[in-house]
């Protein structure tokens, strides 16, 4: 294991470095596998009862989104 002692800048940058190497469809499907995974993210109250907001729902009706 190699530890790193950088500043959160040069991290961030590496990190976009890494991020814009990728392909648009490996940038696509990174997306979309940060999405299912902060799907999974616990929250305090899930049923809210507010009748003014709306709810985006990620169904997939049955299918598994693989990449």
């Amino acid at each position: 294991m190699e530890l790193l002692f950088r500043t959160k800048e040069e991290a961030n940058k590496e990190q976009e470095a890494h991020f814009l190497s990728l392909s648009p469809e490996e940038r696509f499907y990174l997306f979309l596998s940060l999405s299912e995974r902060v799907m999974r993210f616990p929250v305090k109250n899930k049923k809210q009862k507010e009748e003014k907001n709306f709810i985006i729902s990620f169904e997939t009706h049955g299918k598994k989104l693989e990449r």
